[in-house]
């Protein structure tokens, strides 16, 4: 019986460790500003270490998963255009045999809405890929909620 709970124990451990080394090489974070009484800017930022980079919204079909941004439907705000995104690094990438762009650092992605409602809370999901010069990590999904004061 004591072999049997030290092998349970060893398993549970190295079942802890397995997942304390998951890579997660972006960091998201958010925030929101009144532009004015019945607007304001959303703004979606990825903090990304170094080595690592995170797509354009605008990658072609065939490349990599692009960052995609979805905001839940509400009645206390519509979108007013596109996200926004600052001016992507473009290279060639081999493993997708295609020009991409991409971002390394930080990026912040912004969408204007407009207020319907004193109280508006903007929430949806975001995806995106990460990629280094050996290799990528499956896609991820992301919630996000946040609130505009």
């Amino acid at each position: 019986m004591k072999k049997i709970t030290t092998i349970i124990t060893m398993l549970i451990l190295f079942a802890l460790q397995s997942k304390s080394q998951i890579l997660q090489p972006v960091k998201w974070s958010y925030a929101a500003r009144k532009t004015s009484a019945t607007e304001a800017v959303v703004y979606i930022k990825a903090t990304i270490d170094v080595g690592w980079h995170v797509y354009s919204q605008f990658v072609k079909d065939g490349g990599p998963v692009k960052t995609t941004i979805n905001f839940n439907p509400s009645n206390t705000f519509t979108l007013v255009g596109r996200t926004t995104e600052p001016q992507p690094i473009t290279r060639m990438e081999k493993a997708f045999g295609m020009e991409v762009g991409f971002f390394e650092g930080s990026v912040i992605f912004q969408q204007k809405i407009k207020l319907k409602a004193r109280q508006v809370t903007v929430s949806g999901k975001l995806e995106y890929m990460t990629c280094n010069d050996q290799k990528c990590l499956p896609p991820d999904n992301i919630d996000f909620s946040i609130p505009i004061k």
